[in-house]
């Protein structure tokens, strides 16, 4: 029999991280909440014409297709042939593959919508946190199944849910005590760019190097976009917008000198101002940037467009999103505009424990162990242990009678923090021994003052 192992990409959790993650999820349901967004979800798996296409050439790469049932029928087995030959010339085939699972909880979210438009209230606030799979090159912080957290709105042009999305980031994080830069940029600046470089369809080209910018450099960004076909005055202009440096107002200042004089451009900046004088005068202006060299090679993205990182760590995005004014036009369910945002769930994770930032509670699960140490006793103890459970006080008792060594290990092997033992004195004083295992220290209750004690 082969050694047992689960595919590339994909990890278990034990308790320790799935309490961990929970403590990230549950922060980020709570700020959800707190900001009129209401609970979604969708299949794992979507139909494939639902993906393909929507992601850019890069993200169609990454889409996990899923076999068709009953491949092995051999009613079947022909058609199979063919379409693993039509497979190996490029091409997708229904007698092989019809479905995918979701590549992100976007596209599927405006498939919702445009099923269920006439049903809706708009504008429809959503939140939405699942499992999403890519078949990516596994590394540290990129994993071929992951979790995201999305927060949309549908259904309003208004800046001011840009506003509060940037809000919602900056919130998140202050919670999660991580100091992070918020970036935001316009896609209507890149398409403006696009216009100075020759027209709108070199707008994929550009977006999709440019958003390699980090991973290869400068040069090699300009070699590809030679390669794709742009000439040298034109790659000399995206050199020009990506050299753009200093504050915000500066960086406002100079792209309004290279893209000022085209209408889109003059659109892009517009909204950038928007979102900068509309935030609060708190800590989000500190931690919120523009950053022209943000492209989101994503083919949906029509405005404002953010990404996140946290600072002190070597770490890809943790968060990113943006407004995208049709997406549901690709269903035929036209002129619902739409802005969301992801919290890249996973990678939040590795970026609190390198920085050791989750709180000592959050380690904890069960935080009462009660002795077995008899038959009679352990009989009380559960009957005490079920009125502390009432109360929201975790427990469990021992699951047989064993020596006092091996009971006192199984609770520091689980970081229980309090032992409660009743033997057979304690059960005729009707009294019980707390011991409390962190420091040692032990003091003996009335079984009567238990639920009163404070844990």
């Amino acid at each position: 029999m082969s050694k047992p192992s689960i595919p590339q990409g994909t990890r278990d959790f034990g308790a320790d991280v799935v309490r961990k993650r929970n403590y990230i999820i549950n922060t980020i349901k709570n700020v959800f909440e707190l900001y009129g967004f209401e609970p979604l979800e969708t299949p794992a798996m979507e139909n494939l014409d639902t993906l393909m296409g929507k992601y850019g050439e890069e993200g169609d790469k990454l889409i996990f297709k899923i076999l068709n049932n009953g491949l092995n029928d051999p009613k079947n087995m022909d058609k199979a042939r063919r379409a693993f030959e039509n497979v190996l010339q490029g091409k997708n085939d229904k007698n092989l593959t019809e479905r995918a699972l979701k590549y992100d909880l976007t596209i599927p979210f405006a498939r919702y919508v445009a099923m269920n438009h006439g049903q809706l209230t708009f504008p429809f606030k959503r939140y939405q946190v699942q499992p999403v799979w890519r078949a990516d090159r596994p590394q540290k912080g990129r994993y071929r199944e992951f979790y995201q957290c999305d927060a949309d709105v549908v259904g309003s042009t208004s800046l001011l849910n840009e506003v509060e999305l940037a809000n919602i980031y900056a919130t998140v994080f202050q919670k999660l005590k991580v100091d992070v830069d918020i970036k935001i940029n316009s896609r209507k600046i890149l398409s403006a760019l696009a216009e100075l470089c020759g027209g709108t369809d070199k707008l994929t080209d550009i977006t999709i190097a440019i958003d390699k910018l980090d991973k290869i450099g400068i040069e090699k960004v300009k070699e590809e976009l030679l390669q794709r076909g742009l000439n040298e005055i034109q790659v000399t202009i995206i050199g020009q917008y990506l050299d753009i440096d200093g504050d915000n107002t500066e960086k406002i200042n100079k792209i309004k000198e290279l893209l000022g004089r085209t209408i889109t451009g003059v659109k892009g900046i517009e909204e950038l101002e928007y979102i900068l004088h509309h935030l609060p005068p708190a800590n989000i202006i500190q931690q919120l940037s523009i950053d022209f060299t943000l492209a989101r090679g994503l083919n949906y993205y029509t405005g404002i467009i953010f990404e996140v990182k946290a600072k002190n760590v070597q770490m890809g995005s943790i968060g990113g999103g943006g407004r995208y004014d049709d997406l549901t036009g690709l269903f035929g369910v036209p002129n619902i505009p739409g802005v969301g945002i992801s919290f890249g769930v996973d990678r939040m994770y590795d970026v609190l424990e390198e920085l050791k930032l989750f709180p000592q509670e959050v380690h904890s699960g069960t935080q009462v162990l009660f002795f077995n140490l008899g038959q009679a006793e352990s009989k009380k103890a559960f009957s005490l242990m079920q009125q502390l459970r009432d109360k929201g006080i975790r427990c469990e008792l021992y699951h047989e009678q064993s020596k006092f060594d091996k009971q006192f290990k199984y609770a520091e092997r689980k970081h229980i923090a309090y032992a409660v033992m009743i033997g057979s004195r304690e059960l005729e004083s009707n009294t019980c021994i707390i011991k409390k295992l962190g420091t040692g220290e032990q003091s003996t209750v009335a079984l009567s003052d238990l639920t009163g004690y404070s844990f």
